[in-house]
Formats: structure tokens, sequence, C-alpha cells
């Protein structure tokens, strides 16, 4: 049986292809189970049905996400339900959480995220910050369903609350720690078939250029920031020194901090001094 497991693992990954898709086809195989990846590396000898597998390599294999076939995306270890009414949670994000670790300068009270989508920004920093409460709005009624189903899932449903919404418009209150994920990707900017077929527009898109989202947030910033607070933005990564100029604009002053692989990803902001 460990040979098979194997065999129908190679197979697997050289019918998918991709970045991973070794860790892909584990993944799947773990799902097939109904078992964890490491379950399945541990005891490899367990029932498998070969067929049920082939159908899920099969999906794969024709470009749909692996987070789409089983539904859930670990994100700062919490384990998320996923649907294609919400952007996949990628790693890449986490640095907008460990930014905000490393410089919050006291533990937030009120925590915003704008444009919530599956809830894993807010989530993540509650998980950090227990004390916390935070508010997550989005312009989908579909993307606050799963949003709420992972506030549930991960036990943070006391603390957490979602709102339909259009970014910060008619927001009164100020908030200690804003989080955001915005649309940043051009519209003619080239990108992989899996993420513009599966995954949804208004979550990827943002004009020309990419960067139509960020000249209605910023505006709104000041808005809704406590004194002394702390927004911290994904970007794109060739796009740190239009933000900088942008959010020097708004009166903020702004640090770039990079993800793993050593790129910008995401913007720090707080209020310059007298600009309110």
């Amino acid at each position: 049986m460990k040979a098979r497991i194997v065999d129908l693992l190679n197979a697997a990954a050289a019918r998918m292809g991709g970045d991973t898709p070794r860790l892909d086809a584990e993944v799947l195989l773990a799902y097939a189970r109904g078992c964890t990846r490491g379950d399945l590396l541990l005891n490899p000898d367990r029932s498998i049905d070969p067929q049920a597998y082939e159908t899920i390599v099969d999906r794969r294999a024709a470009g749909e996400p692996v987070a789409h076939i089983t539904g859930r995306r670990e994100f700062w270890s919490l384990d998320l339900l996923v649907t294609p009414d919400v952007l996949i949670p990628r790693p890449d994000s986490e640095t907008l959480i460990d930014t905000a670790l490393r410089l919050c300068t006291r533990p937030p009270a009120r925590i915003l995220d704008l444009g919530t989508g599956s809830g894993a920004l807010l989530l993540a920093a509650l998980s950090e910050w227990p004390s916390a409460t935070g508010l997550g709005i989005d312009a989908s009624a579909a993307a606050l369903v799963v949003a709420q189903q992972n506030a549930q899932r991960t036990g943070l449903d006391a603390r957490a609350e979602f709102r339909f919404g259009n970014w910060a418009d008619a927001l009164a209150e100020r908030f200690d720690l804003i989080l955001c994920n915005p649309p940043y990707i051009g519209n003619d900017e080239a990108m992989s078939d899996e993420v513009r077929r599966h995954e949804p527009a208004s979550a990827l898109f943002a004009g020309a250029d990419g960067l139509d989202d960020y000249r209605r947030i910023l505006p709104q910033l000041a808005g809704v920031m406590a004194t002394d607070g702390l927004a911290v933005l994904e970007i794109g990564h060739s796009q740190g020194v239009a933000i900088m100029a942008m959010a020097a604009d708004a009166g903020f002053a702004v640090s770039l901090h990079k993800d793993l692989a050593g790129r910008d990803r995401c913007a720090a902001l707080r209020a310059q001094p007298n600009a309110r």
C-alpha cells in the first residue's frame, strides 16, 4: 500500500503541474481520505479510493484552485473556509499581521478590516490580541457570509462583527488598527489563468494602474483612525513609490514592508503630526 500511495502522489503531481504539484497532491489525497496531511504522511497504509482521488486530481489538473476543491485554507494558523465568493488567503498577506504586531505601540482595542473577504486579516489580528474587538466591512454579501462562518469556526465570533459597506463610507467610529487588502491588479496586467478564472474579479482588479481603490481608501483613513493609530495596507510589489506619494498627499507618514520573498508587500501609515 505504501508504494501505491507513492505512485498515486507521483502520478497526480505529474498531471497537475503548477508551482507546488507534490504539495497539492498530498493536500488533495489527505482531503480524499478525510485526514490531515500530517496523518497522511505518518500513516500511509490507510485505505484510499483511487477513483475518488482521480476525480479530485482531474479538477485540479483543469485549473481549479486547491482551496476551492477542499473548501479550506490555512492563514496565520487559522483553518478558514473558502468559497469562490472570496479571495483565497495567501501567505503574502500574513505580512500585514506581522507588520502590525511589530509596529503597534500598544495592543489595539478596536480593529477595522476594510474589504474583509473571508475575514482572514481581522480574525488573525483578533487571535493575536485577545482583548480586542473588530469590525469587517465588505461590499459583497456573499463574502460576509463566509467571514461570519469563519468567525464562528475559529471561536472569535463574540469579538468580530461584519457589516455590508463600501470601504469606510458612513463609518463614524475611530479604530486603533486598520487592515486592508484591496484590489490592486491593473485591468490588463498579466496573471495566471487559474486566478483570473476562479477568484472574484471585484477582489482583484482596480483600474488601469491597479490604484483606483487606494484613491478611494486613503482619503477616508484619517476620519476612522484613532490618535496614534496604525493602518496597514497590502500593495502590489511594484506599487511602493506610488503608494508612498499618495499616502503623503493624504497626510500620512508611510513605511514599506517586505514579504518573505523580499518584495514590497504592505504600506504602514500613521497620521503626520498636525495633519488632522
